[in-house]
């Protein structure tokens, strides 16, 4: 299994936004600004993830993305499939030409491992990844 680039930018995001769950709206600027995301890369993930109901668009001068739900609320796989769709893993020995029973078993064994794997992930909230209840904020290191 391999976490893509955005099921890991829209994690990180999600991530920032639980943060300050359930209070102000967050600008995907400054997200973009803070993890070094690409601003037209970040807000084409993060309307994918308002479409799975993930996250909130609130337009205006006090707009932003904000949690559609509370952080306890959202899975990891969740989160994932928004951006990366259904969480199926086929194995390419399906491609090629060989015993068929051998290749079935190599298939079912593959499928029951994506099985319990997305089913860990649904598990997961963001709320697990924070810690217990509300996230919190991390301060940033400064040097002197």
């Amino acid at each position: 299994m391999k976490l893509t680039r955005s099921a890991g930018y829209a994690l990180v995001a999600v991530g920032h936004i639980a943060k300050t769950y359930p209070s102000e709206p967050i600008l995907a600027k400054a997200i973009a600004k803070q993890y070094k995301i690409p601003l037209d890369y970040l807000l084409k993930i993060l309307q994918q993830l308002v479409r799975a109901n993930v996250l909130n668009s609130i337009r205006g001068p006090h707009g932003g993305f904000t949690l559609a739900r509370p952080p306890a609320k959202i899975s990891f796989l969740h989160i994932v499939e928004a951006v990366d769709g259904p969480f199926i893993l086929t194995p390419v020995v399906t491609e090629l030409k060989i015993d068929a029973g051998f290749n079935r078993r190599i298939v079912d064994t593959y499928q029951k491992s994506a099985k319990q794997a997305a089913n860990i992930l649904s598990k997961v909230s963001i709320a697990d990844l924070g810690g217990k209840g509300k996230m919190k904020a991390t301060k940033k290191k400064t040097r002197r």
